[in-house]
């Protein structure tokens, strides 16, 4: 199933290992981007989270955000260093019989010292265990909005390709009439050059020469093999947006040498309304994996 490129996944979770929030963000982008917000305390586990990612992702910039808090299993212990503040028990001694009177010290301000309180993190395989999980479920909420918004690009671009065929079929079955009247033009003008009986060989030769130079049937039949491969990769493949993004270019060239053969406004507008159907194609493309 084709997938969108924008979307959103979030999840939640907590228990005694902790709270953490999950919240998956990814936009338009032509490779596989990887970014990561999350605690210090658990930064070890970023290569993990790009591994995931990309069992998930194929294309996009996608943001990995993490929300942590600790639980009542993992908490981490602190601890007084006693040798340093035995150490700074002496110091103030020494000073106190330095500068006799000088003031207690307050224990508060000891805790402060750098190196008195010490802290001991808990055991955290089970935050890592719970925190991936989690993060799977992320991803499977993003999926799931990722497929739906491919479905209607997939809609919307089916629409588009059948308004082409339209156009094309229209194409087809103007092309008699535009040479019929391109054949009594060449005889208005061969007339106008007082040729009073109208050679029918020459005639013929620039009718030959004129058909040559506006025949559109090779590029018509093009059009309708690019349509053919658009509807296919959207109904069969799942990573698409790469070679429908080379077919709107195939389709685009095709267009545009259909109206620079063109000697009928009718043609003309049908190619130019080819040509902008193609365009909201290519700007839907941009957005599908």
């Amino acid at each position: 199933m084709i997938k969108s490129m924008t979307a959103f996944g979030r999840a939640s979770a907590q228990g005694e290992w902790g709270q953490a929030t999950w919240e998956l963000r990814t936009v338009n982008h032509r490779y596989l981007d990887v970014t990561t917000k999350m605690p210090e305390a658990l930064r070890s586990l970023e290569n993990k989270v790009r591994e995931i990612a990309q069992t998930f992702c194929n294309r996009g910039k996608l943001e990995c955000g993490l929300r942590f808090r600790t639980g009542t299993l993992t908490g981490a212990a602190m601890t007084v260093n006693e040798s340093l503040v035995a150490q700074l028990g002496e110091a103030c001694k020494t000073i106190e019989g330095h500068l006799p009177g000088s003031a207690q010290v307050d224990p508060t301000r000891l805790l402060s010292w750098p190196g008195v309180l010490q802290t001991q993190e808990g055991d955290m395989s089970q935050v890592h265990e719970h925190v991936l999980a989690l993060l799977h479920e992320a991803f499977d909420a993003l999926v799931d909005v990722r497929q739906g918004e491919g479905q209607k690009l997939q809609a919307l671009i089916l629409a588009r390709v059948s308004d082409i065929r339209e156009q094309v079929i229209l194409v087809k079955s103007r092309l008699p009439i535009v040479l019929e009247e391109q054949r009594d033009r060449m005889k208005k003008r061969l007339a106008d050059i007082e040729l009073v009986d109208v050679d029918n060989q020459r005639l013929e030769q620039e009718m030959a020469f004129l058909i040559q130079k506006m025949d559109v049937m090779e590029e018509l039949d093009r059009l309708d093999t690019h349509l053919d491969e658009v509807e296919r990769v959207l109904i069969n493949d799942k990573v698409v947006g790469r070679r429908l993004d080379f077919l709107m270019q195939e389709l685009n060239r095709e267009v545009n040498t259909l109206s620079s053969k063109s000697q009928d406004t009718i043609v003309t507008k049908a190619a130019v309304e080819m040509k902008v159907l193609t365009e909201q194609m290519r700007e839907q493309i941009q957005n599908l994996e």
